[in-house]
Order: structure tokens, then sequence, then C-alpha cells
């Protein structure tokens, strides 16, 4: 799961750190952000993003590339980039056009505007909003739902659907085909199945 310290997610990132502007504005992506936004696609496991405050910046990237973007009603997401001549990075453009469609997400992008919790609700960029002190609580238990699941069929599932974003239906067909011969393969298979026939919820080991 992630989430931010204190009363925010993230705030961006502070350009004039260093005691001036730097040479090359984009260093750090290659460096950091870039890197980390792909391992956090390359998790075996699902990522629930718990948001609260602002979520600005790159770590909007970082929070919608989890699978899972659970909201409080303080949030709201800010691609500010462009207020600084700047474009939206970590992600962002291409994460955004597939959450929220293009036309939406070119608003949020070239406008510079805050997108809160509720209109980023309505414009499916996350899964839902929470009330401030139900995030917490909300997230959490997402969390240790999806921890007592079939893991080793998520995993499968999570790079389904990543890889479906970028290739034509033949191969996503062909790559579910594949999927399926390994998830029936599982041990979690025969429990899932065994808990339909006996009515009994299934115990998933992740195997």
């Amino acid at each position: 799961m992630l989430t931010g310290a204190g009363r925010g997610f993230s705030s961006g990132a502070d350009l004039v750190a260093g005691g001036g502007l730097p040479d090359d504005v984009g260093a750090a992506l290659e460096s950091h952000l870039n890197p980390l936004i792909e391992a956090v696609f390359a998790l075996p496991m699902p990522v629930v993003a718990a948001v609260r405050g602002p979520c600005a910046g790159a770590g909007c990237s970082l929070a919608l590339a989890a699978d899972f973007v659970i909201a409080g009603r303080s949030a709201y997401f800010l691609q500010a980039f462009i207020n600084l001549g700047l474009v939206p990075d970590a992600g962002a453009t291409w994460l955004l056009p597939r959450l929220a469609g293009r036309a939406r997400a070119m608003e949020m992008m070239m406008l510079g505007e805050r997108i809160p919790a509720g209109k980023a609700a309505e414009w499916g960029m996350i899964a839902r909003m929470v009330e401030d002190d139900e995030l917490d609580a909300e997230a959490g238990a997402l969390a240790a739902r999806l921890a007592q699941g079939p893991t080793a069929a998520y995993t499968l599932l999570r790079k389904l659907a990543r890889d479906a974003e970028q290739v034509p239906l033949t191969e996503a067909l062909a790559a579910e085909r594949r999927a399926q011969t390994l998830a029936g393969s599982t041990e979690d298979f025969k429990a899932g199945v065994m808990g339909f026939l006996t009515k009994q919820p299934p115990r998933f080991e992740g195997r």
C-alpha cells in the first residue's frame, strides 16, 4: 500500500531545493522517478494507494500507477507542470489519457488546475472517494482482502491488464490463453473450485 506521511500524499518536486534551478530538470526522471514508476508496474502483487490532501506532480503519477486508488475527501490531484513552463512527467502523459480519457487528461494537464477527489472518481481516475477519517480503514481493509486472495492469479491478471493497454486484441487473447493455463495449474484454482462446490470460502495460499 502506498500512502503519504502527514496531511498530504505528495506536494510535488522542490525545484529550488539545491539553491537554484537545475541545469537539467529531467535528469531526476532518468535516475529516480522513471525507474520507480516502472518498478510499481512490475510488482507481482496488487498495489493500493491511499491518498489524502495534495497529490501533485510525479507523486500524482505514482499514486495513479496503483491498481486501486482510494482518496479521502480532502484529496486533490494536480499536474501543475504547465504553470512552470514544463510538461507532465513520471508517466502522467501515458497514465491520464488511459484513466480519464484524452479530453479530460488534456484539460488537467494543459490547464494545471486541481482535480478534487470527487471529480477524480467521476472521471474514472480513482476507484472511490471516502471521508478522510475512513481512508485508512477503507484502504487497509482492501489491502487485507487482496492479501488473502489468489495471489498467483493476481500476478497474472496484473500483467495481462497492463500489457493489454499496448497490444492488439489477438495478442491479448493469446496472452490470456497462456495465463489461464498457468492459473489453472495452481493449488489456488483447486481451492477455489472446492470452495465453490462446498459453498465455503476458499483458502488461497498463493501457489
